[in-house]
């Protein structure tokens, strides 16, 4: 009796926890009334998609840093063009964490969303310089009294640890190809040799002149006068200087805001019925011309280091391969559009990938949307597509690959520990950490890698019909942005992920269609019992490690997979 007491107990109290996390999900649909201004709350990291957020982490509080989606932002700036209740745009300025290819993304959809004869305000207690260059779109930029707006410019500052490693008694035995590829660099070097400062100051460069060719057009002040704002550490002065420079129009606390959008509200009196929509709100509200047909276009998303495996956390080859495979089985999928968004990862894992696109390629087109980044592993999945298209910031190329292996000899005799070792073929030993390769062993491997770079040379000859001695002398490693690889040849337009839908519809001829996002965000239910270990893990790194764990994280895939890697150095955040 007793038994079946507790069991009523326990599955009471299941259902009451249920309904309880339940409340943290977002499937009620938001009312949208007349007289509502969408605010675009930047404030956290962008990745291209988010999932829906864990209720159960949720429930229990969960503190880590807010993630908010690209595509969502883009899908509310759209909605809200074309809805006739939605008035204008408030941009809330906070610590938005966003590489600049995303960030023009934004910046392009809202230029778009002014077409509409609607407003934008933006308010910052303090811009960082990527919600300036934002901000700078809107037609009233609206600073606090004390606060300050964060001109820079742009900067990369890797960091070496060839000292630290020789201290500790570890030499890492470095193979590549490629003069550029400076991936290696912080393992051999201890600072940036003259290839890599070169490659560096021109990608930095070009980055900076699109961002103040873009901020002088929409506050009209001039490129070099922008330059010396910047120069003159402009968030260390008083707010009033701001107006009299130019970049912002007017001072104001935060609580004037909301009377501030009164005024812009034709139809409102009171300040109680300023109706405010989050990004949240605006991705449960329909498109109000959405498109019934049949034909699909195909949006797949892939972000992140690409890894062998299956698991979700990244690019991982054996799950993309079989979602490209499904993509190419769905006679309903008309095109592909493949956003790409990574700095690469395995060499072996992009081959594989590799070989899934150009089987799909064969049967419908494929466009591939580049992103922050698609460089050398991202660029190895993309090279054969039937259109690429970047965004001028983008980073991409990177032609090139390496390996690693370290050698701890020094740090186990620092320890007073020794080994020996009995073989029965002179390469059993393969591998063995506690010693060094030997001349033949390096000769070998090296060949290896040589081989790989021409395979990796090869695939990307073909795809974009560069011939392979011509396209060796702009890969050898090289980081490009989206306008130099234009010019180069390495991409075929310039444009955002709109942009290569409209492609991927043309190479299809449709002129109506629905667009479909892959692979398939997880529901409530799936995100409620995904609350495991490795996740719970991982959320924690994340908010003790901040910025470093991007790079704890890199560390961590190189130790874990294929030796030989096709990946970029570092990434540049816009700050």
């Amino acid at each position: 009796m007793g038994c079946f007491i507790a069991l009523g107990v326990f599955v009471l109290i299941f259902f009451i926890f249920i309904a309880a996390i339940s409340s943290f999900s977002s499937s009620d649909k938001y009312i949208l009334k007349d007289n509502t201004v969408l605010t675009l709350k930047l404030e956290g990291i962008l990745s291209d998609r988010v999932e829906e957020k864990n209720p159960l982490l949720a429930l229990l509080g969960d503190n880590s840093t807010p993630a908010l989606g690209l595509d969502d932002i883009l899908s509310s700036i759209k909605k809200a063009k074309e809805n006739d209740k939605i008035k204008g745009i408030y941009i809330n300025a906070g610590a938005f964490s966003a590489s600049s290819a995303s960030l023009k993304e934004i910046r392009d959809h809202l230029l778009d969303f002014k077409e509409s004869g609607k407003f934008i305000i933006s308010y910052g207690d303090v811009y960082t310089q990527g919600c300036y260059y934002l901000s700078s779109v809107a037609d009233k930029v609206i600073l606090n009294p004390q606060g300050n707006i964060d001109l820079h410019g742009l900067s990369a500052s890797p960091m070496f640890y060839k000292g630290l490693l020789e201290k500790v008694g570890i030499e890492m035995q470095i193979f590549k190809v490629g003069t550029f590829k400076s991936a290696v660099e912080p393992f051999m070097l201890d600072k940036m040799s003259e290839a890599n400062k070169e490659q560096v100051a021109s990608y930095i460069g070009d980055m900076w002149s699109t961002i103040t060719s873009e901020i002088s057009g929409s506050r009209n002040i001039s490129v070099d006068k922008l330059n010396q704002i910047t120069d003159s550490l402009a968030i260390f002065k008083d707010a009033k200087y701001t107006i009299e420079d130019g970049l912002a129009d007017t001072l104001m606390y935060e609580t004037g805001i909301k009377e501030y959008l009164k005024t812009l509200l034709i139809d409102v009196k009171d300040v109680k019925d300023v109706r405010l929509a989050s990004i949240d709100d605006m991705t449960t509200i329909p498109f109000v011309n959405e498109s019934k047909s049949k034909d699909i276009i195909a949006v797949l998303y892939a972000e992140g280091s690409i890894t062998d495996g299956s698991g979700k956390d990244g690019i991982t080859s054996k799950r993309y391969v079989k979602e490209i495979e499904k993509l190419k089985d769905n006679d309903k999928v008309k095109a592909v559009v493949f956003r790409v968004n990574s700095p690469g990862g395995s060499a072996y894992a992009s081959e594989q990938i590799w070989k899934a696109i150009s089987d799909l390629k064969e049967k419908k087109p494929v466009v591939v949307s580049m992103g922050d980044y698609a460089a050398s592993g991202g660029y190895y999945i993309s090279c054969n597509a039937s259109k690429i298209i970047a965004q001028p910031n983008t980073l991409t190329g990177s032609i090139g690959i390496f390996g690693m292996f370290p050698n701890i000899e020094g740090l186990t005799k620092k320890v007073g520990l020794t080994f020996d070792n009995v073989k029965t073929n002179k390469h059993a030993d393969f591998g063995d950490l506690t010693r060094p390769m030997r001349s033949d062993e390096k000769a070998i491997l090296q060949n290896y890698i040589e081989r790989g770079y021409d395979l990796f040379l090869t695939r990307c000859s073909d795809g974009r019909g560069i011939p392979k001695d011509s396209l060796d002398m702009i890969a050898q490693g090289r980081v490009w942005t989206g306008n130099q690889a234009l010019k180069i040849g390495l991409v075929d337009a310039l444009g955002d992920i709109d942009t290569a839908i409209e492609e991927a519809a043309k190479l299809a001829s449709l002129s109506d269609y629905s667009l479909n996002s892959y692979p398939k965000k997880i529901d409530f239910f799936e995100s409620l019992l995904n609350t495991q270990k490795e996740e719970l893990t991982t959320r924690a790194m994340k908010e003790y490690l901040g910025n470093d764990y991007k790079l704890f994280k890199t560390i961590k895939e190189i130790k874990e997979q294929d030796f030989v890697q096709a990946r970029m150095p570092y990434d540049i955040d816009v700050r």
